[in-house]
């Protein structure tokens, strides 16, 4: 294993994801880890039982099959440790809760998850902790923020729904000139096009329900941690008793293998949909990070090395009285897109952006903002498709 572990290092992304996590000759040669269910586990004897001084203890505490999708994670994040979580919004609150406290002060980014900001705005508010939204854009200037009771500074790049670049390692190291952690939401990019601690984050949080699963079929986040903050955050997560299925582990680990060839598909994809997209009348701004037209794209360009398959546009509208049954129309004509709320599959989806949530960044005013999910499909037939929206835009 060791042998493979060293070679594994310097192999290229796919030979990596077609081989990390997994250890065949440990099953009797099988490729793929088998899906070990467990609640209980038994001890030899009571001193054992006592100690715990065994690999397995309780089915919260891990099985092989999960086991093998955090060696994976680590793997890719170059993280001291991974654990996995019942979903991408249990991977955001479990790190905010490990290290936040009653009396705390964080920093959450404006464009953050939606779903993220209502978990902030309710029970972060309730248990005492103090909640600030800081602008995207603000790069080292985040030190103006911080005060003495600041604890967290949360991250996500690009930004939800409208993709705002960070200065991640500006922010990073402005947080910990102040003794605050660093956490990232890295779902868009995942591990293959960005990796957060190479950058000065402290903890790594994905979604593994978009794109490592990939089929729509999933529910699961991994929260990956650097050696100092490791111990805190798995503590945290066993006082929780939070844990993911082996079932979906086995799953993800499963996605995980096509990972690469797949992201390079949607990345081709949406670019050549962007672009297109740049050049219609129909669209008053693109907003995705690889376009050299972005505000954010030099940042993009430093720092990552790709772009996923999600961006939005701004549909031109004059009337904004018209926005929402414009938009309605748009998606409503659609008929590869489905309508729907996640991403990362193999399907590609449209929905219209909620930004009235945002306390510092401000909405776009030319018109709606459509979110796609550029799929698997052929360029050509999505662009037909998204030219039925256009039409229907133009009639309603």
């Amino acid at each position: 294993m060791k042998d493979k572990d060293n070679f594994l290092k310097n192999a290229g992304i796919n030979t990596r994801l077609s081989h990390m996590g997994n250890s065949p000759f440990d099953f009797h040669g099988f490729v793929n880890p088998p899906v070990v269910h467990a609640s209980t586990v038994l001890f030899p004897n009571a001193r054992v039982m006592e100690t715990h001084d065994q690999k397995y203890t309780y089915g919260t505490r891990g099985t092989p099959t999960t086991d093998a999708l955090c060696e994976a994670m680590n793997a890719l994040e170059g993280s001291a440790g991974t654990v996995i979580v019942p979903s991408g919004l249990a991977a955001v609150t479990l790190p905010f809760l490990a290290y936040l406290s009653a009396g705390d002060h964080a920093l959450i980014v404006d464009s953050v998850y939606g779903p993220t900001r209502f978990f902030c705005d309710t029970m972060l508010k309730r248990l005492g902790i103090e909640v600030e939204y800081y602008d995207p854009t603000v790069g080292a200037g985040i030190e103006q923020l911080i005060r003495p009771n600041t604890r967290l500074v949360h991250t996500e790049a690009p930004g939800s729904n409208t993709f705002e670049m960070q200065d991640i390692p500006a922010i990073s190291a402005a947080a910990h000139r102040h003794g605050c952690v660093v956490t990232m939401d890295n779902t868009w990019a995942t591990p293959l096009y960005f990796k957060p601690l190479d950058h000065g984050v402290d903890v790594s949080i994905h979604a593994v329900t978009k794109y490592p699963a990939g089929h729509s079929d999933i529910l699961m986040g991994t929260v990956s941690a650097n050696e100092s903050h490791w111990k805190q955050l798995i503590d945290a997560h066993g006082q929780l008793g939070l844990c993911g299925a082996p079932d979906d582990a086995y799953q993800v680990l499963r996605g995980l293998r096509t990972m690469g060839v797949r992201l390079e598909r949607h990345q081709e994809s949406a670019l050549a949909i962007a672009q297109w997209l740049e050049g219609r009348e129909e669209v008053a701004r693109v907003l995705h990070p690889a376009l050299p037209s972005f505000p954010g794209h030099d940042l993009w360009k430093r720092d990552f090395k790709g772009a996923s398959g999600i961006f939005s546009f701004v549909l031109a509208v004059d009337d904004p009285q018209k926005f929402k049954a414009k938009a309605h129309a748009f998606l409503d004509a659609l008929r590869i897109f489905g309508l729907g709320y996640s991403w990362g599959g193999f399907e590609s989806l449209a929905l219209q952006v909620n930004l009235n949530d945002r306390r510092v960044t401000k909405a776009p005013t030319e018109g709606p903002v459509i979110r796609l999910q550029i799929g698997l499909e052929d360029v050509t037939d999505i662009k037909a498709d998204i030219e039925k929206g256009f039409a229907a835009v133009r009639q309603a």
